[in-house]
């Protein structure tokens, strides 16, 4: 699958949720243990996560020999 990354795309949890194939409760876990990609807060209360910030704490994640 390949993926056209926008300059200043913003994903919402559920598309990062659905990228990674966890549960909501996953990425609220790894947000509260501090260990998920950078989020903005909105003023509504609602979260994004930039596409270039998830696209760098993937590439973070990997495991490395």
């Amino acid at each position: 699958m390949t993926t056209t990354i926008r300059h200043g795309q913003k994903l919402t949890v559920d598309e990062v949720c659905a990228e990674l194939q966890i549960a909501r409760s996953t990425f609220y876990d790894w947000r509260q243990k501090g260990r998920g990609p950078r989020c903005i807060r909105l003023p509504n209360g609602a979260l994004r996560i930039r596409r270039t910030d998830f696209e760098n704490w993937l590439a973070d994640c990997e495991d490395r020999p």
